[in-house]
């Protein structure tokens, strides 16, 4: 009798256990944590630490994250990285910063016609702040730009079809 009522108690001991160990939570509190510290001041007002942000790109045409917060003025150093499999020529990915106001589906109707440009296009280049190159799997690309305007700018892909889905925004406080 006292090996049945073992078996259920350690069953529901292992699944408590289990439950507070999502690395999901660890990388959400991490990425929290860096840019809580990325984006203070010192108390004489002197220049703000840099704001370094890492975004991974997938064959499922997703970015691991969506948003990021930064201070007006602070430089902004993101790395973007293709983890997925895909060749390039079919799932290639980049990060592009537009300015507010752009019409993204106008970009990326744009972007899907500037193939020899990495599907950056030159119509829109007073519409982008910053751009990673196209990447192939296992590539990653490193970028860093200021914003001073407080708003927000939002972030695409440009690879065919991507910007729907592969989009996020920049926050600038």
């Amino acid at each position: 009798m006292k090996k049945l009522f073992l078996v259920p108690a350690a069953a529901v001991a292992l699944f408590l256990a289990s439950c507070g160990g999502s690395n999901t939570n660890n990388e959400t509190a991490a990425t929290t944590d860096e840019s809580a510290t990325s984006t203070e001041t010192t108390a004489t007002g002197e220049a703000l630490e840099p704001a370094v942000f890492e975004i991974e790109g997938n064959d499922q045409m997703q970015f691991d994250k969506d948003l990021f917060t930064v201070k007006a003025g602070q430089e902004i150093q993101i790395t973007l990285k293709n983890v997925g499999e895909l060749p390039k020529e079919s799932m290639g990915h980049n990060f592009v910063v537009l300015a507010p106001g752009t019409d993204v589906a106008a970009f990326g109707g744009e972007a899907f016609k500037a193939k020899d440009n990495d599907y950056i296009p030159a119509t829109f280049a007073s519409s982008i702040i910053a751009h990673t190159k196209l990447l192939g799997p296992g590539e990653s690309d490193t970028i860093t730009f200021t914003i001073d305007e407080p708003g927000e700018y939002e972030f695409v892909c440009s690879f065919p079809g991507h910007w729907g889905t592969m989009r996020g925004k920049i926050v600038v406080e």
